[in-house]
């Protein structure tokens, strides 16, 4: 993305500045709210946080979003939408918050490289994917790993794939791979899977879906993409390498909360409660995308909700 820092903000660590509305991520949900806010002339600031673009920029081609028949790469659609925000007015910073003041309006929102007094905030901080951390899992990210299938099992066509988890996600996930992959080879490390009954049988009824029980994964292996994986069962500690074309991790996701706690209303995973409108447990404070959304995290839903907050934080100042 096209972000350049600002090095007055950097320079002048204790610098206070006073914004009207101010969102905190620049993913999907966060770069659409910028739109929409600086459309409605609230001159948005935007903290990106170290990940411009969220986890969208990871995506080497995004597939599924409405305008794009022949896809585009994560980071292109990143800086589009930036600039599509500049154009009204929109502000970025790289820059990360690291508390939050909730407590009475305007609020406090102190960050590495400045502190800004916001009339109205969004948080569009996302979520951060719980990884295998195991070798060769990070070097092959869009080349055979992938943390979704919706955006990529369409580049698996008649290939065989392995699916890691036990959960609704992993094999909701594991059935729609069934789609383009020749086979689909489902990981658990128990002899149980965690899903729903319904899902859990479709995929055991499904003649794709292959399971290997009571397994981890040790080792991603490839060159330009992967190859092969290293497997180990946990009852036998018997090793073994097996060929595929692509490994999908579904293990979980973690939400960017931690500086929300005790300020927000947050469920049990940790994710900001929010209404309909995108409202959250404190006047004046939003959240959209995958900070508050544990079930679609699409591109497309994500910038749906980023839109949706920013009207809404729009109708609250103006109503103040």
């Amino acid at each position: 993305m096209n972000l350049s820092l600002n090095t007055s903000s950097q320079k002048q660590s204790n610098e206070t500045r006073e914004v009207k509305i101010l969102i905190l991520g620049s993913g999907p949900a966060g770069l659409a709210a910028a739109l929409y806010a600086a459309r409605a002339e609230l001159k948005p600031v935007i903290l990106t946080g170290m990940q411009l673009g969220g986890q969208a920029a990871l995506t080497a081609t995004i597939e599924n979003y409405p305008g794009f028949p022949e896809g585009i790469n994560g980071t292109e659609l990143g800086d589009i939408f930036q600039k599509h925000a500049e154009k009204f007015g929109a502000h970025f910073e790289i820059d990360v918050a690291e508390s939050v003041d909730l407590s009475k309006r305007p609020f406090v929102i102190h960050a590495q490289n400045a502190d800004y007094i916001a009339d109205a905030l969004i948080i569009s901080t996302g979520s951060k994917l719980k990884m295998l951390n195991i070798p060769g899992e990070a070097t092959f990210v869009g080349k055979g790993v992938s943390f979704c299938a919706t955006c990529d099992g369409w580049f698996f066509k008649e290939k065989e794939v392995a699916v890691v988890g036990g959960g609704d996600s992993a094999i909701e996930e594991a059935i729609f791979l069934t789609r383009f992959a020749s086979r689909v080879i489902v990981i658990h490390r128990r002899d149980t899977l965690r899903a729903g009954p319904i899902l859990v049988k479709r995929a055991m009824e499904n003649p794709k879906i292959k399971f290997i029980w009571d397994t981890i994964v040790e080792e991603i292996i490839g060159d330009q993409k992967v190859k092969s994986i290293k497997i180990l069962n946990l009852r036998t500690k018997a090793s073994s390498v097996f060929k595929t074309d692509g490994i999908f991790i579904f293990i979980g996701n973690n939400p960017n909360s931690e500086i929300f706690k005790g300020q927000l209303a947050l469920d049990e995973k940790g994710y900001i409660v929010t209404d309909n409108m995108m409202r959250t447990s404190v006047e004046g404070v939003f959240a959209a995308g995958e900070i508050s959304d544990p079930s679609f995290r699409q591109v497309v839903t994500s910038a749906g909700m980023g839109a949706a907050a920013a009207i809404q934080a729009t109708r609250f100042l103006e109503s103040k």
